[in-house]
Parts: structure tokens; sequence; C-alpha cells
């Protein structure tokens, strides 16, 4: 798909210079660093609709993306050859990401989205996808500049508002982040993932207790989101309810017990065991 929330809220995918995990990751004791390799199963892969290209050779493509990018590179490169297109082209650039290019892979989707005859909303997309690709790559400018590009062609699509709003905490412009998820919020009320990320960016600028009405919303909308739990926890130590953060910790444990939200909130409950002399 083409949003990588699980990116973005750090299920699998640290980015390199922080991104969302760094916004959502701080613990009310110590902050620990993350980076990680991206997971297959998670790169932003292109939704069902819009797309650049039809026919059996992009579903290949893009179904081969998922289990081995190195066939799907090699499948893309000789369709384009053949007169692939655009939609060789897209899923070369999306190859990219798999093998561990994420810089090449955003400058290729950034000249594609400029000179693809798509529809803005299509071209909106990989624009979007550029901007994840940068964030990938460490560099946040580039990502801010893609996603801004991405919302001049699509100005109410709701996920690259989303994506815009984490590319702005990882730079830490928390009062524009908010303002990108406030637009969001409007046209979504009830998406449950930007009501924890303006959470987190609320408690980047310590107004705690809009935080904690934020991340309560989120859990009245999804009560068992780990990263909504994590935040909580996060949330409810800064006020000082150590064994209520515990609980949200533990519970965020047992619903993702394979996130980074699950590693995240054993690092907190490690780091409250091991007492103030780590504060």
């Amino acid at each position: 798909m083409r949003k990588l929330f699980v990116i973005l809220l750090g299920l699998g995918l640290a980015l390199a210079a922080g991104g969302a995990v760094w916004f959502l990751r701080e613990p009310a004791t110590e902050s620990i660093g993350a980076s990680t390799l991206p997971r297959l199963d998670n790169l932003p892969l292109p939704p069902e609709l819009p797309r650049l290209a039809d026919g059996p050779d992009y579903d290949r493509c893009l179904s081969l993306l998922r289990d081995d990018p190195e066939e799907a590179m090699r499948f893309a490169q000789a369709w384009d050859a053949t007169g692939g297109g655009e939609g060789a082209r897209h899923c070369i650039a999306l190859a990219m990401l798999g093998l561990g290019e994420p810089d090449r892979a955003a400058e290729r989707l950034e000249r594609l989205g400029a000179a693809s005859r798509a529809g803005g909303v299509a071209r909106a997309a990989v624009f979007g996808q550029a901007s994840q690709a940068w964030m990938m790559a460490g560099d946040p400018n580039r990502a801010f500049a893609a996603a801004t590009i991405a919302l001049t062609l699509a100005p109410q699509d709701v996920e690259l508002l989303v994506d815009r709003s984490v590319v702005l905490a990882s730079m830490r412009r928390y009062r524009e982040s908010i303002e990108d998820l406030d637009s969001a919020l409007a046209l979504e009320p009830e998406r449950a993932e930007a009501w924890v990320l303006r959470a987190a960016a609320l408690r980047h600028l310590e107004r705690v207790d809009q935080a904690f009405l934020a991340v309560e919303r989120a859990l009245v909308l999804a009560p068992d989101n780990a990263e909504g739990l994590l935040e909580r926890g996060i949330l409810r130590q800064l006020r000082g309810d150590v064994a209520g953060a515990r609980n949200d910790w533990l519970r965020a444990i047992q619903l993702a017990p394979d996130s980074m939200a699950a590693d995240l909130a054993a690092q907190n409950i490690q780091l409250n065991e091991l007492g103030p002399q780590r504060r």
C-alpha cells in the first residue's frame, strides 16, 4: 500500500533519520536510538487504485516486489526494454527500495511523477512514494518537498496529509505537523493513527493534557492500537502514573509482540525498572 503507517509508527521499518519512530518513541525516562533496514512486506507498494499501468505484466511485477525484489528488478528491466513504459519504470523504482537503494528510488519516483501522463491523483501517489523513499534515505527535507508536491496534486488526500505530518515531526516542526493532522482529521475524524500522531506532536510541545485527550480519542476508536498504547504509556508516565504506563506498555507487547511498538514498550519498562539513576 502507498502509505507506510507501519514505518511511520515504528512497526518494522525504522527510518534512518528517525522519522516517526523517533516521533513516538521517546520514553519518559530516556530515548534509545534504533535503525533497521526495510522489511519487504512493509515497502510502500502502490495502492490498488490509482495505478500507472494495467495488465498482467504490471500485476506480476508488483507481486514479485513483496517476495523477491531482485527478480522484480530483472523482470521490470526486461519489460522496460521491450516498451514497458511507466509501469515498468514504476516497478524498477520500487524494486530499488527492496534492494536498499531508497535515494535512487526516490529520484526515479520524482522523475516519474513529474513526467507521467497519468491523472493528478495517480501522480500524487507516486510523489507520496518518493517522499517515503526520501525518509527511508534519511533526507526529510526532500521528503517534505515531495510530499508537498503530492498535496498540490491531491490536497484532500488524507494519507498524504498524515505522511507529511510525520515528515514535519521528524524535522521537529510539530506545530506544522499538527496543522496537517488537523486537516486530515477534519476529512476523516475517525482515523485513529492520526490521533496517535497528534498526541505525540502535542507531547513534544509539552502540551501533555491535550496530548492525553488525543490519544484517548485514538484508543476509543481503536482500543487495540499498539502504537496508541505505547504513546499513552509515555504520557501516563509523564503524569506520574507509573503503574498505568506499565500496563499500557505490557498490553502493547501482548497485542503486537513482533512490532517496533512492542520493542519500545519493553525498553521503557526496562528503563523504569533500572530506576532514577538512568533518568
